[in-house]
């Protein structure tokens, strides 16, 4: 009972340090009226021209449909995203009340492999098809 309690304690301990770490710390949130928040004075200060360059897009049709399906990608993987961790949660309270249960362990254990296996499978499907795509516009 006093290692439980032990490891409560130190977990909570962590958790809370790591809180006020990361979520303690409010953002700046600086407004510029003229919109480049003081970055064109940087770059010519460091004589580094390139930083502030962007490729301009087509704003014809083929702009249009490219910003429209990256959009929908975009909303695609945040969905696969969703289904991972509600798969992953799944998998974690099936293995946590297997209660010694190996079938139901070993369930768990493959729902949760299968679940990294398919979400790899689809960023590496993006990655190439980004990788693709940059070629084929440059």
């Amino acid at each position: 009972m006093k290692k439980i309690f032990n490891f409560v304690k130190k977990t909570s301990l962590l958790l809370g340090v790591l809180f006020f770490l990361f979520l303690g710390i409010s953002p700046v949130l600086a407004q510029s009226k003229d919109g480049d928040y003081g970055l064109a004075e940087t770059v010519g200060e460091g004589q580094i021209q390139g930083a502030m360059k962007t490729k301009n897009v087509d704003s014809g049709a083929w702009g249009f449909v490219t910003s429209e399906l990256g959009r929908i990608i975009g909303y695609a993987l945040s969905f696969v995203g969703v289904i991972f961790l509600v798969l992953m949660i799944y998998g974690g309270i099936l293995w946590m009340t297997a209660q010694g249960n190996e079938e139901q362990t070993k369930k768990a254990k493959t729902l949760i492999v299968d679940a990294v296996i398919g979400l790899v499978i689809v960023m590496s499907a993006y990655a190439i098809t980004a990788f693709v795509g940059q070629a084929l516009t440059e």
